[in-house]
């Protein structure tokens, strides 16, 4: 049985991605202990609110180091994912740089946050494998990740962006798989299966 982690670093929407993993018959233990989450076969890292705010709590709680330690398959979802790139213009906040892109704020006409359905246009990946190009996924966010060399899926919201990266063992989606349905819980079933 795979022991899977959701970091917990009090940005993060981590009842409904444990939700929606018990509904996949998989548990999963929240935790913010940099050891606890070492011995994890999968480590997810989720994230809501503000990235300055969301760095400031990871690096208090020797998080980065975990993050970027981890050998092991790494899914950052949402603001989770963003905070994997280079940096960000939310704050301009330094990110981990576990993947290289950054994270630009939306300056379009349409209403920002991108709030809603969306729908995806998918490379090949093992995190993507059995959904269809253009499926629709469920998106909120005010930022976006720039299209880039490990871009893996995209989306348009008025201009392209990053919907999903990967570069070795880590991944990370800018939607919420949690909350898109069967299409996200076949994205979370592929993840653990990795």
């Amino acid at each position: 049985m795979k022991k899977i982690a959701i970091l917990s670093y009090g940005a993060g929407n981590v009842a409904s991605v444990q939700n929606a993993l018990e509904r996949l018959g998989v548990s999963a233990y929240i935790s913010d202990n940099p050891s606890e989450l070492m011995q994890a076969d999968r480590l997810i890292f989720p994230g809501v609110g503000h990235a300055t705010h969301a760095m400031q709590q990871i690096e208090q709680r020797g998080l980065n180091e975990v993050l970027k330690l981890f050998k092991r398959p790494l899914l950052g979802i949402c603001l989770g994912m963003q905070l994997m790139g280079s940096q960000s213009e939310e704050g301009a906040t330094q990110g981990l740089g576990l993947i290289n892109f950054d994270v630009k704020q939306f300056n379009i006409s349409a209403k920002v946050p991108h709030m809603g359905w969306n729908s995806i246009d998918i490379s090949e990946s093992p995190l993507l494998k059995g959904v269809p190009n253009g499926t629709y996924f469920y998106f909120v966010h005010s930022f976006y990740a720039q299209i880039a060399t490990n871009t893996i899926a995209t989306c348009e919201y008025e201009i392209p962006f990053a919907a999903a990266v990967s570069k070795d063992n880590y991944f990370g989606v800018q939607f919420h798989p949690e909350k898109s349905g069967e299409a996200g819980m076949e994205i979370l079933r592929n993840f653990i299966n990795l």
